[in-house]
């Protein structure tokens, strides 16, 4: 049987998904509240993981090995580096990328975990698809696509590091988690996607328009991920 987990880095990310659980347990880990049950009676485990690749990452061993979920759904907000991605509309992962990782003085590409032997971390394509028909069909008004969602420790506000995001690794949003959820998903052969409802346009426009639209953005994400769990 399938069990999902669901993460997001903040607690408006999760809150929502966390009040309609069925049969909720809560287990303490790693100072992280996985509230297990199940939502349209199917089993899930939602957790916050807070902020950052570290805690994203830890997030994903426990799910992996505590709660032996079968696949992994990352839930959250991100700033916009694509022309086409605007304010409120959703981001579904087609890979992630860390763009903080630089170890191209050995000869890797920027971004490359070394050793590894690869640059992205892919998507399901099945939970890619699923997510994408979900969110036309639920979010009817909403702009959805798919593209690379690129992470690093650090809030992006500044245009010249916008355009530094887009010209090195093309990515179309940028948060601090998705690319650590994916790399420990990949590690654990776990099938995962990352959506992502733009809250800011990660120039010097985001102080200001993060706060202002972060809970919408969070909200839609939930009711998308609540739609998708139903139909897996």
């Amino acid at each position: 049987m399938r069990k999902i987990g669901i993460i997001g880095a903040m607690e408006l990310e999760v809150e929502t998904l966390q009040s309609k659980l069925a049969d909720k347990t809560i287990t303490e880990r790693a100072g992280m509240a996985f509230h297990e049950g199940t939502l349209g009676g199917t089993p899930v485990v939602v957790v916050k993981c807070g902020i950052g690749k570290v805690n994203a990452a830890l997030c994903v061993q426990i799910l992996a090995d505590l709660f032996q979920v079968t696949h992994v759904i990352n839930t959250g907000i991100a700033g916009s580096l694509n022309a086409k991605l605007d304010i409120g509309d959703i981001l579904i992962s087609k890979d992630a990328v860390h763009h903080d990782m630089d170890v191209t003085i050995f000869g890797y590409q920027p971004g490359e975990v070394p050793q590894m032997g690869r640059l992205e971390f892919p998507a399901d394509p099945a939970m890619m698809e699923l997510a994408k028909k979900t969110c036309d069909e639920v979010c009817p008004d909403i702009h959805a696509l798919c593209g690379r969602v690129v992470s690093g420790d650090q809030f992006i506000s500044d245009s010249a590091v916008k355009d530094r995001l887009i010209q090195t690794f093309h990515g179309d949003c940028a948060e601090m988690e998705g690319a650590s959820i994916a790399h420990g998903a990949y590690r654990n052969n776990l099938p995962f996607v990352i959506l992502r409802a733009i809250s800011d346009k990660a120039d010097g426009s985001a102080e200001m328009d993060y706060p202002q639209f972060e809970k919408a953005a969070a909200e839609n994400c939930a009711k998308l991920v609540e739609a998708m769990v139903a139909q897996m």
